[in-house]
């Protein structure tokens, strides 16, 4: 076996030996200060992460390559330069093997195997494919040139250039396990049968929260302009947005549509009383991350308004939830208790630095390290938790950071928490997301039921639905609502 091995390791050497002496034959051109030029740049992967900072500025997809890129570029250096080059050392081509005009003036002193930029321009590359493949594409002639520049230059053989890009490759890939890709197609629900078509909005009543989203950019116009007919109403200092809405309803006349531009918490407000009004619900995307309209399926406002030209609409489960003897409560998207209100707190101020998934991991940390734990009784099992989550339908990913949901007809509630009545339960529960081994870990409970209750045996605990603390109490009756809402998505 070893005889064969080291027969191998001799014909990869030749290989290389004989590439790098064809390369050197080469005459001299352009191409020669280019790739010295590209290789300085992509030295510490200063190249990779200004393009990273350039994607970072459009939202959605582009900024989440961005960050997907720069946290793989991270993980292969660690593995390249903090594995790799220990354990298998070996020589850099000798310098006399290539002309003068082509070598680096401070050639790297440390292991030639596996080639670092290699590994960078790979991981980068590949992270960025997953997330937005059209960019994936377009950055690959970058890469190759990063890659092939290390041999031209003389500081890496071939061989070392293949191996770190497949190291890159792989680590890439491997993000997925703790950071799933969120698909481009929107989440699976049930078309409607009923639907009301309205061409310039005469019947509807629109609410626009100029607050949500980025400051300053208030889509009143645009919609007045879009929907001519359309009756605006912004939200009241001191408010309730949905007594607000009752109220206003109950002045007009022949209301046909509710609709609502903002964020989830004002598209909760108005899910509720189109739900308790039997209307019709139009969501326009004006909101700082649009959860549950990215989940619906409707990107951009162009695309609202064209739902509700064609009259194209499904219904989708929503969440209910009782607090003490107060009246019933909605939310679209999730509610949660105990140190959920603060992660969620922290993970939106952080989100627009670093991105969803590093800032909702931080955020987490950060909770359990100063949390309480929770005496409760969960469905009449008594527990201490350190936070309770309920989202409406499945959310993805199953471990650390839920983010999407594949269908919002499902009748049922993701139920998660995590245990604090386990010895070590916090690092057992950090330990699980960053091996992403969440489902072999006891501290972690996640299920899916239609219906849950969660008595807190102590003082009361404050309630956050769709990332916004509301109420406090001790008693939580959680009710999924299977085909509660009428909403319009384009088909």
């Amino acid at each position: 076996m070893f005889s064969r091995v080291r027969r191998t390791v001799q014909q990869f050497n030749a290989a290389d030996h004989d590439f790098v002496l064809r390369s050197a034959s080469w005459p001299r051109s352009t191409a020669d200060p280019a790739l010295r030029g590209i290789t300085h740049l992509a030295d510490h992967s200063k190249l990779w992460l200004g393009v990273a900072a350039v994607l970072a500025t459009k939202r959605g997809r582009w900024r989440r390559a961005a960050l997907r890129g720069a946290s793989a570029i991270a993980f292969a250096s660690a593995v390249t330069n903090g594995i790799g080059k220990p354990l298998l050392p070996r020589r850099r081509p000798a310098a006399n093997l290539l002309p003068a005009h082509r070598r680096l003036s401070t050639p790297p002193s440390s292991s030639s195997f596996p080639s670092g930029h290699a590994a960078s321009a790979a991981a980068f590359t590949t992270a960025v494919w997953m997330e937005a493949p059209e960019l994936g594409v377009a950055l690959l002639p970058l890469a190759g040139a990063v890659a092939y520049s290390r041999v031209h230059t003389g500081v890496h053989w071939p061989t070392d250039v293949l191996f770190g890009g497949a190291i890159g490759t792989a680590v890439a890939a491997a993000t997925s396990r703790w950071w799933p890709v969120r698909p481009s197609t929107p989440s699976l629900a049930r078309t409607s049968e009923r639907t009301v078509a309205l061409e310039g909005g005469d019947g509807l009543v629109l609410l626009v929260n100029p607050s949500s989203g980025d400051p300053g950019q208030d889509p009143s116009d645009e919609l007045a302009e879009l929907l001519p007919g359309a009756e605006l109403v912004h939200p009241e200092p001191e408010t309730d947005l949905k007594e607000q809405l009752h109220a206003h309803l109950d002045t007009c006349g022949n209301v046909k549509v509710l609709g609502v531009a903002g964020g989830d918490g004002s598209v909760a407000a108005a899910a509720a009383v189109a739900v308790e009004r039997g209307l019709p619900l139009l969501v326009v995307p004006s909101g700082t991350l649009n959860h549950f309209a990215r989940d619906l399926g409707v990107p951009s406002t162009e695309e609202a308004v064209e739902a509700l030209r064609e009259g194209s609409a499904v219904n989708v489960d929503l969440g209910t939830v009782h607090v003490d003897d107060l009246p019933q409560q909605w939310f679209v998207n999730t509610a949660s208790l105990g140190g959920y209100p603060d992660m969620v707190r922290l993970r939106e101020k952080w989100t627009h630095r670093w991105g969803k998934w590093p800032a909702g991991a931080a955020a987490l940390v950060r909770v359990l390290a100063s949390a309480e734990p929770i005496p409760v009784r969960i469905n009449g099992i008594e527990r201490k938790i350190w936070l309770f989550f309920a989202g409406g339908n499945g959310y993805q990913p199953k471990g650390l950071a839920p983010t999407w949901r594949p269908r919002l007809d499902t009748g049922v509630l993701d139920v998660r928490y995590i245990r604090a009545d386990l010895p070590f339960s916090r690092t057992r529960f950090v330990a699980g997301a960053l091996t992403g081994a969440l489902f072999h870990n006891r501290a972690y409970v996640q299920e899916e039921r239609d219906r849950v209750r969660v008595e807190v045996l102590g003082a009361p605990v404050a309630l956050a639905r769709d990332g916004e603390v509301s109420l406090k109490g001790n008693v939580f009756d959680f009710a999924a609502r299977d085909g509660a809402l009428h909403v319009y998505r384009p088909e």
